[in-house]
């Protein structure tokens, strides 16, 4: 599948996807304007369990509710492609297959919904099961930023049981999120970079995305391996 179609595609409320972390595989060949660590470190072939981060803005309604794969909603911005590689660092940082991995995210004005005004609404919030690869891929926009915050998107893996394995947060190279917001749209740089925020202070190697390709025009494709203890 071609990534450029599939990301604009998923504008527009991509319903369906098959194949996706294939499609996402090949998709990490493309070197466009490659990002991986100007503020960090991606982690190769680290073993070590990905940093434990604060809830946040955590969904109201129950996870289970939005099971999918496009978590866009109505909100408009860059397109961004993420997937999400699972290991268990107890199994020898084996993939992690079955369990749920939750996404949420702020929209490119800084907004959560369910949260303050939003309450009503169910945008950039989702979940996924890992393959047999300990995989999962979300369509999505490219986060906004609000006061104190570097731009950021939260995870968790929970058990089918429903037990929480690891709350954590990805955080994003500075030379694309400063790209991506020069564009119109977005509200221009934030006022906290990565290593002002004091969530990723102590632990930005292991926050940030392992790559992160493409451009505003195409979108972004996002790879990121979250380890569980």
């Amino acid at each position: 599948m071609d990534r450029k179609k599939f990301l604009r595609n998923g504008l527009f409320g991509l319903g369906a996807i098959i194949a996706l972390p294939t499609a996402i595989s090949s998709c990490s060949k493309d070197n466009d304007n490659e990002s991986s660590d100007d503020t960090g470190n991606n982690s190769g072939g680290d073993c070590s369990v990905s940093p434990t981060e604060t809830k946040g803005p955590f969904p109201i309604l129950t996870p289970a509710q939005y099971v999918r794969a496009s978590i866009i909603g109505d909100r408009t911005g860059v397109a961004l492609l993420m997937t999400l590689t699972i290991e268990d660092q107890s199994n020898g940082c084996t993939p992690l297959a079955n369990v749920f991995v939750d996404v949420w995210q702020c929209d490119k004005d800084g907004l959560y919904s369910q949260y303050n005004t939003q309450t009503s609404a169910n945008y950039l919030r989702g979940r996924q099961t890992t393959d047999q690869n300990g995989k999962v891929s979300f369509i999505s926009i490219f986060p906004g930023w609000y006061p104190g915050r570097a731009p950021h998107i939260h995870v968790e893996i929970v058990t089918p049981e429903g037990r929480s394995l690891l709350i954590t947060q990805i955080a994003f190279p500075v030379s694309t999120y400063t790209s991506v917001y020069a564009t119109d749209g977005y509200n221009g740089a934030p006022d906290t970079s990565n290593t002002q925020d004091s969530i990723f202070s102590n632990s930005l190697s292991g926050n940030m995305a392992d790559s992160v390709t493409g451009n505003n025009t195409d979108g972004y494709t996002l790879l990121k391996k979250i380890t569980v203890a």
